[in-house]
């Protein structure tokens, strides 16, 4: 006997919600809701999984109920406790807001590496003050 389609059980995929539970090698667990999305919609501080990701991999096309293996970092197993329609929107910037926070850190990090260089500096002119590059004090 045939299911129509409201009869088949809902399976991991994008535009859904998805509560999954993360198991440790020490039985922890641990709750998640995640909206799947494309990856460049991806989110993951705010609940949006991208559909590429380990994760979102390993779940994709697994209906609530659903048990797997999953081997990353401490976690071991993976339970689908739930997939429902999604109803959140992922930021339109997303992809803005990554890319701001990434050039952000690459900034900060070359801010480092510039007052690291130049305190170990003390060549052929002689030792190198870095006060210049320390925010001024108003």
């Amino acid at each position: 006997m045939d299911q129509t389609p409201a009869e088949l059980p809902e399976i991991v995929r994008i535009g859904r919600q998805v509560i999954i539970e993360l198991i440790d090698a020490e039985g922890q667990r641990e709750q998640l809701a995640l909206d799947v999305v494309p990856d460049d919609a991806a989110d993951f501080t705010e609940g949006f999984l991208g559909v590429s990701t380990p994760l979102a991999k390993a779940i994709m096309g697994l209906p609530a109920g659903s048990v797997i293996p999953y081997r990353m970092a401490d976690i071991v197993e993976v339970h689908v406790l739930a997939v429902t329609p999604g109803e959140r929107a992922p930021t339109a910037d997303a992809a803005a807001a990554r890319n701001a926070a990434t050039q952000e850190a690459v900034d900060r990090a070359n801010l480092e590496d510039a007052v690291r260089l130049a305190l170990t500096v003390n060549v052929k002119w002689g030792g190198y003050d870095p006060e210049p590059l320390e925010p001024a004090d108003d």
